[in-house]
């Protein structure tokens, strides 16, 4: 019998004999690792380190269990920033919060802004440009990857996206997770 799905599709769940098994096995040895819950002292130190990242606990928490990384930097959309043409300002709340946070902080320019004005920004550590909305995967990647260096995590990167189509940025920069600017900068 021929499958009905095609290529890229996962063929939805396995049909085979000991999945209930398996998935018992799987569930006894992460609690084995993991013990029922965490200790007290590492949720408060999470706690701490989402407030020093200036990003609600729940977020933080489900990147880093996703990831298995810390949060070490973040990936913001000129959109995100509300800079939108040349000259424009970021709003004083946002700078404020920018400025409070304990990572690396980088930004893609849409055009037409120039990234060395936007990098001159208080609160702004590295600014390149960014992909053009909806170009090719190969060219997203690229530009991420020479915005992003060869040294920073890619895993440990979070993405604070404003328009629908930088939600791509996501998979092409292999990052560690997506939080909108509404929810980030608590707008």
């Amino acid at each position: 019998m021929t499958p009905l799905h095609g290529v890229g599709h996962n063929g939805g769940p396995a049909l085979d004999g000991g999945v209930s098994y398996r998935r018992y096995l799987w569930k006894n040895a992460r609690k084995g690792l993991m013990g029922e819950s965490l200790p007290i002292e590492v949720i408060r130190r999470r706690v701490r380190r989402a407030e020093e990242l200036g990003m609600p606990y729940k977020s933080y928490a489900s990147i880093r269990a996703c990831t298995g990384r810390d949060v070490i930097g973040f990936l913001f959309s000129s959109n995100a920033l509300r800079l939108i043409r040349q000259g424009d300002q970021m709003p004083p709340a946002y700078a404020d919060k920018l400025a409070q946070v304990k990572a690396t902080r980088l930004v893609a320019a849409h055009h037409p802004l120039v990234p060395d004005l936007i990098e001159a920004m208080e609160g702004i550590d590295t600014a390149a440009a960014a992909p053009a909305p909806y170009a090719p995967w190969s060219t997203q990647r690229a530009r991420l990857s020479a915005l992003l260096g060869p040294k920073l995590p890619r895993a440990g990167v979070v993405l604070i996206a404003d328009a629908p189509f930088e939600a791509d940025w996501l998979m092409a920069g292999k990052l560690g997770g997506q939080i909108e600017a509404p929810v980030f900068f608590g707008a």
